[in-house]
């Protein structure tokens, strides 16, 4: 093992008087007994210096098999760095700097733009496409984006209904969830399916609009953020349901976040 640094969330920390400690990625404090090992040693190995000795290798492969080590973030490819934003500023705005820290090229755009690359051959050619509404999604509106997946172009989207914001899953793939396969999940699951339907056609009337507040906004540019890095980097969290198969629902209140499984729906023929 030749270089080595600390898995995210690990910590080590120097307990005075008592040596050191990791502090895990859950919140757990370990005592570390180096042995013959100066700290130090092991100190510089973690943090990718050092020449280090039989000793210190055998220290970082006990690391390495607890999961305290790991290697570093991969970073995000060059051929899928251009992305293009639209929708809501509240939304786009903390989106394009949690994407251009991640490495990734963020293009304001249109709707009017979003075409498949066969369609206009005058638009680059964008890896991703991310479209945040502050609103419901009006009938027929995410169709022609539905079929950037089958072009091999990266789609996902967000949208709110009153305190509610819907994350939906990424589609990078012919057989990923789309708009389309979402509200007929969502329409299938409620016995309001109608009251649904109606609501999402602009058959409603409420109170004063509150966008959301800067915090639940940041919340959801920072989950967008985090998919669209784990499918760039391939990095998808152990255990955690796939980006592509997994829908959030976002309390703006409260920033509570609910993950749900969701399916494609089959093609009816």
């Amino acid at each position: 093992m030749s270089r080595s640094q600390l898995a995210p969330g690990v910590e080590i920390v120097r307990v005075p008087g008592e040596g050191l400690a990791v502090r895990t990625a859950e919140g757990e404090f370990l005592r570390v007994r180096t042995g013959e090992v100066p700290e130090e040693d092991l100190l510089d190995r973690l943090t990718g210096g050092g020449v280090g000795t039989p000793g210190t290798g055998r220290l970082l492969e006990a690391f390495e098999a607890a999961g305290y080590t790991g290697p570093a973030a991969p970073p995000w490819p060059r051929h899928l760095r251009r992305v293009h934003v639209l929708g809501a500023p509240a939304l786009t705005r903390p989106l394009t700097g949690y994407l251009r820290a991640a490495g990734a090229d963020p293009v304001p755009t249109a709707p009017g733009r979003v075409t498949a690359p066969d369609a206009d051959s005058s638009v680059p050619r964008p890896a991703a496409v991310v479209w945040c509404l502050d609103g419901p999604v009006p009938d027929g509106l995410w169709d022609h984006a539905d079929r950037l997946p089958g072009h091999g172009i990266a789609w996902l989207r967000c949208h709110r209904e009153g305190c509610h914001a819907w994350l939906e899953p990424l589609a990078a793939g012919p057989g990923d969830v789309t708009s389309r396969h979402v509200r007929a999940r969502r329409l299938a699951a409620t016995p309001a399916h109608r009251e649904l339907a109606a609501y999402w056609n602009g058959h409603r009337v409420g109170g004063p609009h509150s966008p959301g507040s800067a915090a639940s906004a940041g919340l959801i540019a920072a989950l967008l953020a985090a998919d669209l890095t784990a499918w760039a980097t391939g990095t998808e969290q152990p255990g955690a349901l796939p980006a592509n198969r997994r829908l959030r629902r976002i309390d703006v209140r409260t920033l509570r976040v609910t993950e749900h499984p969701v399916l494609p729906v089959p093609a009816v023929r």
